[in-house]
């Protein structure tokens, strides 16, 4: 199945844009950087012509005009002011809209903005003119004598020399004359084959750079001479001998750099992200059924080595293919520079955005559900973290505020922190918001850890007034959902004064995990590994002992536990030799008790039907080697569940007694 051209527009209009958002807010920063205008430019030349060859002409209009109004840049003619920065930005959001939803697209609107910039961009020229010397008087006009050969595969590697003889063209008064001396008889052509070249004559005003500027993308692709005729009206051009082609030389394409071949060899490719997902869940059937082969094997000595190899082999392909859905959590991490850019205007704080461990991979997956929690945390890090500029002054702080995004691997985890230097959670306003909420009972006694979890309960703000940015109690909630259904968690660190952190502990995949198979009656089910601190005996005398709320003593720290056969409704006597799992759930360590503990599984995640959506116990279901299935405990619900189950036991000893 061929690929939609519009959608390879489209992917590749996004990357372009992302750079464009990029340089823009690094040139706020230096606005005196000639590379990041000039990376700026060329994203909006190229989004120009691809969108005019495309079919996305009003994209290819607005761009032109936008490149138009950002060339005085260029030139030195205007600074890159914030004003300009931030129309700049309007207008790279503007485009983003033309082409994913050309609807929503007003067209007013892009008038408007391109009138900001060029208001800006001419008034700061007019400026700069007054306060300097007088301007040196325009060059008048350029007669050039251009020469130009393409590569023979320039057609292939997606250029249109037609469109951009064009664009010269344009530049003034033109003469073109090709030549087809190199072209071959009719049965000898290669159809994808550039082999026409030309000789311009042209007349301009533009200055030669600008000539560059046309075949800016095609330079390495091509010969292009360039030469100043005497002054006069361009004389007729006449029929010149071909740029000699030897029959023996190499195409030009062989004759390319050793640099350019390399980058060819490296080059990567677009695949659909459906493409991946339906290639996973192939090797996660596959691991069901190589399981089910060495279960099978175990009974016969004779495929046991057979079976062992084939383990060995779906082992690395399940690597390669999770090593292929794992992208860099940069590619996250740039997004939210313009969203920092927009609250500090908002907020008229001055916030700096600061990241670590962009080159931190996780799965495709994970990023993209990770967006929106991430969103949440930094608004309210920005709008309740950071104190405004005066009151940072009279803290000892400095005006700007700084807020850091950090990735890092823990083992089979990865954490992400989002951590600000403001003035930290104010644990006394937390506990009385949340009294008067009835989200906890008057003068209860809880840790600090399970007051600072209160900021995720549904509806909960600390928030005076409610602003754009929060203060509706909603987001924190959809953090704190978000998470955990993609069997994360979430811990808090504050220090009065300095600052927050709210860190982020995730899976590296959602497809396929490392889990422990237990037995809870003559049920089997699977808990994620990466929970998992340790297993160990419930001893009978503590098990008798246990009343209401149950512990263990473990190297002198006291553990609670949860009995998962109650839980879960199971009858029957207990088994005289029961265990414990010992999990950790939010810096706290909890037992689960089961019958049996059974050993490492590899776990393929399916998820649960619409039927079962309610049930929150579990995070999914696995097909065990023999055809069985095992679900998924998810830990925090289960975790929930326990303790409100001892709440509910508890008051009712209370009012029996």
């Amino acid at each position: 199945m061929s690929a939609d051209p519009t959608e390879i527009f489209r992917q590749e209009a996004a990357d372009l844009l992302d750079a464009l958002e990029q340089a823009l807010l690094d040139l706020e920063r230096r606005p005196g950087d000639a590379d990041l205008v000039n990376t700026a430019f060329r994203a909006l030349h190229t989004i120009k012509g691809s969108g005019a060859m495309f079919g996305f002409d009003d994209v290819a209009r607005f761009a032109h005009e936008f490149e138009t109004v950002f060339d005085r840049v260029r030139r030195g003619e205007s600074p890159a002011t914030p004003a300009l920065i931030a129309v700049a930005l309007n207008a790279q959001s503007f485009v983003r809209t033309q082409i994913e939803s050309p609807d929503a697209a007003s067209p007013a609107i892009g008038d408007g903005i391109l009138a900001d910039l060029r208001k800006i961009t001419q008034g700061a020229t007019h400026a700069h003119l007054k306060a300097s010397a007088p301007p040196p008087a325009p060059d008048g006009e350029h007669d050039y004598k251009i020469s130009i050969r393409f590569d023979r595969s320039v057609l292939v590697n997606g250029a249109n020399p037609l469109r951009l003889l064009t664009e010269l063209c344009a530049l003034g008064e033109a003469e073109v004359t090709p030549d087809a001396a190199a072209v071959p008889a009719l049965d000898a052509l290669e159809a994808s084959a550039c082999l026409i070249a030309w000789k311009i004559r042209l007349r301009t005003t533009a200055p030669r750079a600008a000539i560059d500027d046309v075949f800016l993308f095609v330079a390495e692709d091509m010969e292009l001479s360039v030469e100043e005729a005497s002054a006069g009206p361009p004389a007729p051009i006449a029929a010149t001998a071909p740029i000699p082609v030897s029959a023996s030389a190499p195409a030009p394409a062989e004759a390319a750099p050793d640099a350019r071949r390399a980058a060819k060899e490296s080059a990567t490719i677009r695949v659909a992200a459906e493409r991946l997902d339906a290639m996973m869940d192939r090797v996660g059937e596959l691991v069901i059924a190589q399981a089910r082969l060495t279960q099978l094997a175990a009974a016969n000595a004779s495929t046991l080595g057979v079976a062992e190899e084939i383990e060995r082999l779906v082992s690395a392909l399940r690597e390669a293919m999770m090593g292929i859905r794992m992208l860099p959590i940069g590619s996250l991490f740039g997004r939210f520079r313009r969203l920092i850019h927009d609250i500090s205007r908002d907020l008229s704080k001055d916030i700096e955005l600061v990241t670590e461990g962009e080159e931190t991979e996780l799965d495709k997956t994970m990023i993209e559900r990770l967006a929106d929690p991430l969103i949440h945390v930094i608004r309210n890090a920005a709008d309740h973290g950071l104190e405004q500029p005066e009151a940072r002054r009279q803290a000892g702080k400095p005006e700007r505020g700084t807020i850091r995004l950090v990735a890092r691997h823990a083992g089979a985890e990865v954490l992400i922190s989002v951590c600000d230097d403001g003035r930290g959670l104010d644990i006394k306003r937390i506990r009385a918001k949340a009294e008067e909420n009835g989200l906890i009972a008057s003068g209860a006694q809880m840790s600090e850890a399970e007051l600072h979890h209160l900021i995720f309960a549904p509806g909960f703000s600390t928030a005076k007034e409610i602003s754009a940015l929060s203060g509706r109690g909603v987001g924190m909630d959809v953090v704190r959902r978000t998470i955990e259904a993609m069997r994360g968690a979430i811990d808090i660190a504050t220090e009065p004064g300095h600052g927050s952190t709210i860190t982020m502990r995730l899976p590296l995949t959602l497809a396929i995990i490392e889990g422990l198979l237990v037995r809870v009656a003559q049920t089997q089910y699977v808990i994620p590994l990466t929970a998992v601190e340790e297993c160990v005996e419930l001893a009978a005398e503590d098990d008798e002992r246990s009343r209401g709320r149950s512990f263990l003593n473990i190297r002198g720290d006291l553990v609670p536990f949860i009995r998962l056969r109650e839980i879960f409704g199971e009858v029957g006597g207990r088994e005289p030799h029961q265990k414990v799992v010992i999990v950790n759930h939010n810096e706290q360590r909890v037992g689960f008790v089961v019958d049996q503990i059974l050993g490492n599984h590899q776990t393929v995640i399916k998820s649960l039907s619409k039927l079962q959506a309610d049930v929150s116990l579990f995070s999914g279901a696995t097909i065990l080697g023999d055809g069985a299935v095992a679900l998924i405990l998810d830990t925090p619900h289960l975790v929930a569940a326990g303790q409100s189950r001892e709440r509910r036991q508890a008051l009712k000893h209370s009012e029996a007694a």
